[in-house]
């Protein structure tokens, strides 16, 4: 449900049928922040963001989980542990957003769990909004980019192109298109994605299909301070062949729908070509017809063979039952603390 209150964009609304749930006047805040790269960041964001958390509640940790960095990103994690809340997870190597997502939710221990990147272009005065619609019952309240001017209107129309194609294929929740990984999810809703066993995750659906209580905020995205982000066109695509695979099955009817309309149509051009035959007698042999009548036929088992394997692949990815992330370091700002009281 959408509310419209003049000409400003506002927040978007989902679950209101839910009871009620009593929140703590005092929750433990729990901060995760993926990294990749992002050295340059975040010596200047951590004090901003545990200043910001230090007004909503007194108890908060920054859980920094780092992705296979190639910088200095962990050695500067565990230097702001010196005065931050701050624990580091840092994986065995670079996983992708999603497992790094994964491994943040997994680690932190919070009441309320806030989700946001590392590189500034998630606003940080946005987080006590966020933390009012918690405490007014929301489970689940998540950023809506209000514009995509640092986008290419081709990536743009493609975007929302995809979302549309996933929210109709799927018949599950809509999900928003112009909605990420900045939100703020309850203990609920955190304990419900634990509870989801796959391996290759798309948790922007996965955020959509557990439901809950939510509501979305639109922001301003801000400009990257340092760094270029991490994500480029192979990935996006990656990630896209992983969100429609993991949520519908339409490209396994599509190729089923095909077969069918492919047999009937030579079915009735092969009686055609009998009936011609008996009628008129036996013309000019048919080349042309025959090769472009078998290039069109290997063409769709060439696409049906493909589509198969996308979801082939994906069953093989899951019966391995590989874990999503393998933790290659722990750091905690509790070890800084036992360091400075060792003789």
């Amino acid at each position: 449900m959408a509310v419209q209150r003049g000409n400003k964009a506002t927040e978007k609304i989902a679950g209101e049928l839910l009871l009620y749930h009593a929140r703590t006047q005092a929750p433990f805040i729990s901060c995760v922040l993926p990294a990749y790269n992002e050295s340059g960041n975040l010596g200047s964001l951590i004090p901003l963001l545990a200043k910001q958390l230090e007004t909503l509640s007194p108890t908060y940790e920054i859980v920094i989980v780092d992705d296979g960095s190639r910088d200095a990103t962990a050695a500067i994690a565990v230097q702001l542990a010196a005065d931050h809340p701050v624990r580091l997870i840092q994986l065995a190597r670079n996983f992708g957003k999603e497992s790094a997502l994964t491994a943040g939710i997994d680690h932190a221990r919070g009441d309320i769990l806030i989700l946001m990147d590392a590189d500034f272009q998630h606003p940080i005065e946005t987080i006590p909004l966020f933390f009012s619609y918690w405490q007014q019952g929301y489970d689940m309240v998540y950023g809506i980019r209000t514009d995509r001017h640092d986008e290419s209107a081709i990536k743009r129309n493609l975007t929302n192109w995809f979302y549309s194609f996933l929210t109709r294929a799927s018949n599950t929740v809509p999900i928003e298109p112009n909605a990420g990984d900045f939100r703020l999810l309850d203990r609920s809703v955190v304990e419900a994605l634990q509870k989801l066993p796959e391996r290759t995750r798309f948790m922007k659906g996965l955020y959509s299909w557990v439901g809950f209580k939510s509501v979305g905020i639109p922001y301003h995205v801000e400009s990257r301070k340092a760094g270029q982000s991490g994500f480029n066109f192979w990935r996006l695509l990656e990630l896209a062949v992983t969100g429609i695979t993991s949520f519908t099955s339409l490209p396994l009817r599509f190729c089923s729908g095909a077969g069918a309309a492919v047999s009937l149509l030579s079915i009735l051009y092969g009686c055609y070509i009998t009936l011609r035959t008996l009628i008129y007698g036996v013309d000019l042999p048919g080349w042309a017809t025959l090769v472009a009548g078998m290039s069109f036929l290997s063409g769709i088992q060439l696409l049906a063979i493909g589509i198969l394997g996308e979801y082939i692949a994906k069953i093989f990815i899951e019966v391995k039952q590989r874990p999503t992330y393998v933790v290659g370091r722990y750091y905690s700002y509790e070890d800084r603390q036992q360091d400075l009281t060792r003789p």
